[in-house]
C-alpha cells in the first residue's frame, strides 16, 4: 500500500512513519528538506523522502498522486509565538490543511486521515470529555485557533465526500519533547527548575508519542470514514505531574504555586528573551492563559473500536524521565539553550 504523509519528520511523525512502514507499507514523505538531520532519519527509517511544503499545493501532487492512504499530520506546534509569526502558522496549520485536502479530493485518494488535536474542543472542565463534546470556552492560544480552524476545515471536506477520518490527540510527550512541558522538564533535570510553580489544578492526559503513532496508524487501518477518534492518556492534574517528576533527581521540587496573575506579571516579560536566545517562548503569556484550562479527555472510543492501547502515566513519565537524562549526556555543547532544547535527531 502507497501512504503519502506529510509531517513525517516532526515529533509525532517520526514514530507514526516507523509505524507504518513495520506495517509493510510503502511510505512517501513531504519534507522540506530531504538532506536534513530528520529527513535522513527518515529516509533512514525506510521512508522515500519528497522535497516539498504543504504551503505550496503543486509540490504534494506528485507525493499524493497514486496513493492509497493519506495522512496529513503537519502542523505548527508552538505556545507564545510573536504575532508576526502567526501568519506563518496560520499558512501552515490552516492554508496548508485546506491545500492538502483539497488536492486529496481532487486526485480521489481512497482513504485519508487528519491529525487534529483535543484543543479542537478547548477546555474540557472537571470531567474527561469524548469526541461528542463540543467547545465551551475561548481559545486559549494561537496555536489553539488555528488548530480549531484547520478542524472546522478538514470537517467540510468530509461532507463535501472526501473519505476522511479525523484523529485527536491529547497532550502528546515523549523524549525529546518540543512542548512546553518537555522544555520544563529539562529545567527541571538540568537543575533549573525553582520551587515555585502555576496552575497546579490543571488537569491533562498525557500520552506517549509512540503511543500516538501507533493509534495513529490504526486509525489509517481501520477508523471508519467520517468519524473522530481522541488518543488520550491517564488524566492527571500539574501537581501530580510535578510530584511524579520530584522522584527523580532533579532541580527544585515545586512547594509553592502562585497565581496566574503574578505569573503572567512575572513570566510574559520573558518571551522576546527567549526567542532571542533561539528558544520559543515556553514561558509567556499564551502558556499562562493555556494553563487556566484543563484538557481531560477519554480514548474509550479508539480503545474499543481499534483495539489501542496507551501506557499508564506513571510508567511513562520514568521512562521519559530515563530517556531525558540520557539524551542530556549526549549533547556536545552544554549551554543553558542546548541543555533545554531538544536534539534534531535523538538517535
Amino acid at each position: 500500500m502507497k501512504v503519502f504523509l506529510t509531517g513525517g519528520t516532526g515529533f509525532i511523525g517520526q514514530p507514526l512513519a516507523r509505524s507504518m512502514i513495520a506495517r509493510g507499507w510503502n511510505v512517501v514523505a513531504l519534507v522540506r528538506n530531504p538532506d536534513s538531520p530528520q529527513g535522513r532519519a527518515l529516509a533512514k527509517a525506510g521512508a522515500q523522502c519528497l522535497a516539498g511544503d504543504v504551503t505550496e499545493r503543486e509540490s504534494m501532487r506528485a507525493g499524493m498522486t497514486g496513493a492509497d492512504l493519506f495522512v496529513h499530520n503537519a502542523a505548527w506546534y508552538e505556545l507564545g509565538v510573536s504575532r508576526d509569526a502567526r501568519a506563518r502558522m496560520h499558512a501552515i496549520n490552516i492554508d496548508g490543511t485546506n491545500n492538502a485536502l483539497g488536492l486529496a479530493l481532487e486526485l480521489g485518494v481512497p482513504r485519508n486521515v487528519y491529525v487534529s488535536s483535543v484543543v479542537y474542543y478547548g477546555d474540557s472542565g472537571a470531567e474527561a470529555r469524548d469526541e461528542t463534546y463540543r467547545r465551551q470556552s475561548p481559545y486559549r492560544s494561537y496555536y489553539e485557533q488555528s488548530k480549531a480552524e484547520a478542524h472546522d476545515i478538514a470537517m467540510r471536506y468530509q461532507q463535501r465526500g472526501l473519505p476522511l477520518v479525523l484523529v485527536c490527540p491529547a497532550h502528546v510527550t515523549g523524549p525529546n519533547d518540543h512542548s512546553v512541558f518537555g522544555y520544563y522538564l529539562r529545567m527541571y533535570l538540568s537543575r533549573l527548575m525553582t520551587p515555585v510553580g502555576f496552575s497546579p489544578e490543571m488537569m491533562i492526559s498525557p500520552v506517549h508519542v509512540d503511543d500516538v503513532g501507533a493509534g495513529i496508524a490504526l486509525v489509517a487501518e481501520k477508523g471508519r470514514p467520517g468519524e473522530t477518534y481522541i488518543l488520550a492518556g491517564d488524566p492527571m492534574s500539574v501537581r501530580e505531574m510535578f510530584e511524579l517528576w520530584n522522584t527523580k533527581p532533579g532541580g527544585f521540587k515545586v512547594r509553592y504555586y502562585m497565581p496566574r496573575w503574578l505569573a503572567r506579571l512575572l513570566l510574559a516579560p520573558l518571551a522576546p528573551l527567549q526567542r532571542l536566545a533561539g528558544l520559543p517562548a515556553f514561558l509567556s503569556a499564551e502558556t499562562i492563559a493555556a494553563s487556566s484550562a484543563s484538557y481531560q479527555f477519554s480514548s474509550a472510543k479508539a480503545q474499543r473500536e481499534l483495539g489501542w492501547a496507551h501506557r499508564p502515566a506513571r510508567q511513562m513519565w520514568l521512562d521519559i524521565i530515563d530517556r531525558e537524562i540520557e539524551l542530556l549526556g549526549k549533547r556536545e555543547h552544554r549551554s543553558l539553550v542546548s541543555r533545554l532544547k531538544p536534539l534534531e535527531t535523538p538517535e
